[in-house]
């Protein structure tokens, strides 16, 4: 009589970090992500994104509501803002003023794209989200990153990291920055001061840089 054989499973694969951050950006938080890698997040569906140097995004941490997600990469934050928010900025510039200048200020809305930041959790290896009631300019100056090199994994073309991360079960929408909150009363941050604020940095950017510049030239040596 032959004996039958027990079926033992296949080893399983462990799952990919990529894997993991797709189902938590898709399944706890209802983002849409891009197929592929790396990982990106669809902008211009549940919000806009403004991409600012993050000394001027660390100034205009006080007009974001405690839960508004706030994103770093290198040397640059990323400040979730209401969808259509950026179809709004090009007008919104002009009326403070600001639209003639040239500030390095852009924003990402409808059919743009976004780094996906590592999802928060232990192993994430980033900043931890900010204590409420510690939002001015002084604090998260200290607990922003400095700008690494090119070279380094953590530069503007490396890995993204949640300064502020979203919160599953949460609608993103209500704690995002917006242009009908102006006047209106409601919870939603105020677009027009956050917008006003970053501008004001970027161009104090701007010209702290004209004034330092351009680096000396060394003289070539040669024996």
């Amino acid at each position: 009589m032959v004996g039958t054989v027990p079926m033992i499973p296949l080893p399983r694969r462990p799952v990919a970090p990529d894997a993991r951050a797709r189902d938590w950006y898709e399944n706890e938080l209802g983002w849409a992500t891009v197929a592929g890698e790396p990982l990106r997040l669809v902008t211009g569906v549940r919000f806009d994104v403004l991409d600012v140097p993050a000394e001027a995004g660390a100034a205009a941490l006080r007009h974001l509501a405690p839960g508004s997600p706030v994103a770093l990469q290198g040397d640059r934050m990323r400040l979730l803002v209401a969808a259509g928010g950026a179809e709004e900025l090009p007008g919104l510039l002009d009326w403070l003023e600001w639209g003639s200048l040239p500030l390095d200020l852009l924003a990402l809305g409808a059919g743009g794209r976004l780094d996906a930041p590592a999802p928060p959790g232990p192993d994430a290896g980033g900043p931890r989200p900010l204590p409420a009631g510690r939002t001015g300019p002084a604090f998260p100056a200290r607990r922003i990153p400095a700008p690494r090199s090119a070279g380094s994994p953590h530069s503007a073309q490396g890995a993204a990291l949640w300064l502020r991360p979203p919160e599953p079960g949460r609608e993103v929408e209500a704690s995002l920055p917006t242009l009908s909150a102006v006047g209106g009363g409601g919870g939603a941050p105020d677009l027009v001061r956050l917008v006003d604020t970053v501008a004001a940095h970027c161009h104090r950017i701007r010209l702290r840089r004209a004034c330092a510049g351009p680096p000396a030239v060394q003289p070539l040596a040669f024996s």
